[in-house]
């Protein structure tokens, strides 16, 4: 036992060290494959941020002969990199959406290494880079945030609030409420760190997490989806944030796993119609039709997969 007390010491010293801001990374080195396995046209992207980080990202235009409806800039959540988080946004190309997928600093093969503050200029670069291109001008500019991508959105825009007019709307979609709250789930996941996960998690910077940036970010409609059975990041999260949330604002309430929202069409298909109109569509209130995933054993219902 004095040994495993001697360990947290030495973890909880390390964590304070480091500002704990690493226990919100879990980044994934290399690329496993590229859009081109999706059948996606793409081009790869490299941003450069104000601290002279060379980072990746994909640009995934229009599908041939659809019209450009606009440009979505899609912020992925904290682990793995672009390829795990294609899933995510695949679906736009067809609809007349293109898409800026961003790697964050130390993700896939992005240089440096993911903390907070430093990740943000990781945003702007991608907003800068949208700023200068062609194909970008004129077209209506949406942002997509997943999980931790959606909090990092929140607080970057709220710090910089000329972002919002550009804007025609902001998808969230499984976002923490909390910064603390994720390192605390990040703690319970280690039977090291479970017994302190509480004390451990106070020592999370939490000063910037959406809940607190949410009621100053009053220049662009929101749509804010949270499932019903998200293990990761509770429901309460979404809640939270739709609350704190000025209008206009559209809380959608889903089904199955963290961030998995876009694997079911039901879902993509509410995304298209909120972007058609963001400030009058209300989102989908009868949830009583929409299935229950994952499926149960032997259910003829099974949810459709994201290409890999």
């Amino acid at each position: 036992m004095s040994r495993l007390l001697k360990c947290c010491a030495v973890l909880a010293l390390l964590l304070g060290l480091q500002g704990c801001s690493s226990l919100l990374f879990y980044p994934e080195p290399g690329l496993p494959f590229t859009p081109q396995r999706a059948k996606l046209e793409y081009r790869d992207v490299t941003l450069t941020t104000a601290d002279g980080l060379k980072l990746r990202a994909w640009w995934l235009p229009a599908k041939a002969g659809v019209p450009v409806k606009g440009t979505v800039l899609h912020l992925h959540g904290n682990g793995g990199n672009l390829a795990w988080h294609l899933g995510g946004s695949w679906w736009l190309p067809e609809q007349g959406y293109q898409v800026l997928l961003l790697d964050y600093r130390g993700y896939g093969v992005s240089e440096g290494e993911p903390s907070l503050p430093a990740i943000y200029q990781d945003v702007d670069a991608a907003f800068k880079w949208l700023d200068q291109a062609p194909e970008v001008q004129g077209k209506p500019l949406v942002v997509l945030g997943q999980s931790l991508g959606g909090a990092l959105a929140i607080h970057y825009l709220v710090e910089h609030p000329e972002r919002q007019g550009q804007l025609k709307a902001l998808v969230l979609d499984g976002v923490p409420a909390s910064y603390r709250d994720v390192g605390r789930y990040a703690l319970s996941t280690s039977w090291l760190t479970w017994p302190l996960q509480v004390p451990l998690s106070w020592l999370v910077p939490d000063a910037d997490s959406a809940i607190y940036s949410m009621p100053r970010l009053t220049g662009v409609p929101k749509l804010i989806y949270h499932s019903l059975d998200d293990p990761l990041v509770p429901l309460s999260n979404g809640i939270r944030l739709y609350q704190a949330a000025p209008p206009p604002r559209v809380l959608q309430l889903t089904r199955g796993d963290h961030v998995q929202t876009f694997a079911d069409p039901t879902w993509r298909s509410v995304m298209l119609r909120y972007l058609d109109d963001p400030q009058h569509f209300d989102g989908l209130r009868r949830l009583g039709e929409i299935p229950n995933y994952p499926a149960t054993p032997n259910s003829a219902v099974e949810p459709p997969e994201s290409p890999q």
